[in-house]
């Protein structure tokens, strides 16, 4: 019987790549001199500190930039509100979201049901579904059908196996 799990993960190597490069880039640019800018890489999040909002919507804008880059989806960050902080400073904190949450697995494991590709199964095992059937042609329709789907989380396609 052929098998794929489908997965959200996140290449923590290539966000702290990012991170660094936007540090770098915020530390030789003129319109970030004086501003106190900074962006910190944390075990699950990013937190970005300026001195204004627009500085900090200008922070964001060059990380997203090295994230987008460095193949790392936008669909995986998730922004919190900006937070005043002491000294007229600004913060705002990004999560970086990864695995198949319980409600994104129903959601996935519902629309696999719908295409009703018969002897196709798929059942969540964790923070990954596991999809299997008889027939290899029969997979890669499904994954094929995902990939025009949008979740809101980035997928993807593992351990494809016949």
């Amino acid at each position: 019987m052929a098998t794929f799990d489908i997965v959200s993960e996140i290449d923590m190597h290539e966000v702290r790549n990012s991170v660094d490069q936007t540090s770098r880039e915020v530390a030789n640019r003129y319109d970030f001199k004086n501003t106190e800018s900074a962006v910190e890489l944390n075990e699950d999040s990013i937190t970005m500190t300026s001195s204004t909002e627009g500085r900090l919507e200008a922070l964001r804008q060059v990380l997203e930039e090295k994230l987008v880059k460095r193949h790392v989806s936008l669909k995986s960050i998730e922004y919190s509100a900006i937070q005043h902080v002491a000294g007229s400073r600004v913060r705002q904190t990004i999560t970086l979201q990864s695995g198949i949450s319980s409600d994104k697995a129903r959601k996935l494991n519902k629309f696999i049901k719908d295409l009703r590709i018969k002897g196709v199964q798929s059942s969540t095992q964790g923070e990954h579904i596991r999809v299997s059937s008889k027939k290899r042609d029969d997979l890669q329709s499904v994954i094929s059908s995902l990939k025009d789907t949008d979740f809101g989380i980035p997928l993807q396609y593992i351990n494809f196996r016949s």
